[in-house]
């Protein structure tokens, strides 16, 4: 084990560099940068910026810089010889917004918080929801609960996450006087944390958390349905039966335990999603979450910004998928670590 770990943490160091040299090319693919995007808008709107003016900022900014130089001064920060100045985001430096002109790290706090409390309560629900249902579907096959659950899985697949954002926030407003849009009372926005502004949130809380987890709990109970009944028609649980083992039992320490791995397995994709979230779903319900930020930042070239996102993104991703690894080799005993490599 110790050595499999070893090895996965020397292969997640090349993978996010190489990671972070795709960010900044898919970054810097499109034609021109946030200078020229920002003089198209004043120019849009009658405006006018002075050409040395323009030119200043891009020497400023490092936009005047190739292409390899922008992006070793936005991994490694500036250098004096063999002196690290500042920057880097190796150093913990996310960089400089262009569009907010302010260090990133200064943009994403309270989104960046708002955005983990959202997701967390999202994945708690999904799992909290789908757990129960997706375990009684399978252990009562063909029965009335069974295809009422299926039933409602399919909708909630089927239907579009803002249409069901707009029906929950109408009538949020109607039954429970909330407020639409936002994550707290518009008193609350940009004021320091507070029990008021937390019971704010929490107030406005559940219908992101419906919205955002319903399409997760409706697929994650069809998975889980299909492995625990894959498992139930196995022959070790026949077995089982046979030499009386208690059905709960029974249900616990085997099938159940082993149809768990998408639950396990979704850590790698669910960490991402705590900093992108659902950004249309965001944008209609006016979250201050980090999706319609990155969104922003990316249709706007403020390159910093949005590779900073992004890169966190895959740090997780990379995080995730070494931890759901480690779980699903514990919890499922036909999963062995390096036995491909032993061949």
């Amino acid at each position: 084990m110790l050595r499999y770990l070893i090895q996965r943490v020397l292969v997640m160091v090349p993978t996010l560099l190489i990671i972070s040299f795709l960010i900044f090319v898919i970054i810097q693919a499109p034609p021109g940068d946030f200078l020229e995007t920002t003089l198209a808008e004043l120019q849009a709107r009658g405006e006018n910026m002075d050409q040395n003016q323009i030119e200043n900022l891009r020497a400023l900014y490092g936009l005047d810089q190739p292409f390899h130089v922008q992006y070793l001064r936005w991994l490694f920060g500036q250098w004096d010889g063999l002196t690290h100045i500042k920057g880097g985001l190796i150093f913990g430096d996310l960089g400089y917004s262009f569009e907010y002109n302010q260090p990133v790290s200064d943009i994403v706090g309270d989104r960046l918080a708002l955005t983990v409390i959202v997701s967390i309560a999202s994945i708690l629900f999904v799992w909290i929801v789908s757990f129960p249902i997706a375990v009684y579907s399978a252990t009562h096959q063909y029965s009335f609960f069974d295809y009422f659950f299926t039933l409602i899985g399919y909708l909630g697949l089927a239907t579009p996450s803002f249409l069901i954002a707009l029906i929950l926030l109408y009538f949020a407003n109607i039954w429970f006087g909330t407020s639409i849009g936002g994550l707290m009372d518009a008193a609350y926005v940009g004021q320091p944390w507070s029990l008021a502004k937390f019971w704010s949130i929490m107030e406005h809380m559940w219908v992101p958390v419906l919205v955002i987890g319903l399409p997760g709990t409706a697929g994650m109970i069809r998975r889980l349905r299909a492995n625990l009944l894959d498992e139930l028609n196995k022959q070790y649980v026949t077995t089982g039966r046979a030499k009386g083992l208690p059905p709960m039992k029974l249900l616990v320490r085997y099938p159940l335990r082993i149809s768990l791995n998408p639950f396990i397995a979704d850590i790698g994709s669910l960490l991402p999603e705590l900093i992108s979230g659902s950004v249309i779903v965001s944008v209609v319900m006016s979250l201050p979450i980090t999706g319609p930020m990155l969104l922003s930042a990316l249709r706007s070239q403020d390159m910093y910004l949005a590779g900073s996102f992004l890169m966190f993104m895959a740090f997780l991703t990379v995080i995730g998928v070494f931890i759901s690894d480690i779980l699903l080799a514990l919890l499922d005993p036909r999963i062995r670590l390096g036995a491909g490599a032993e061949k």
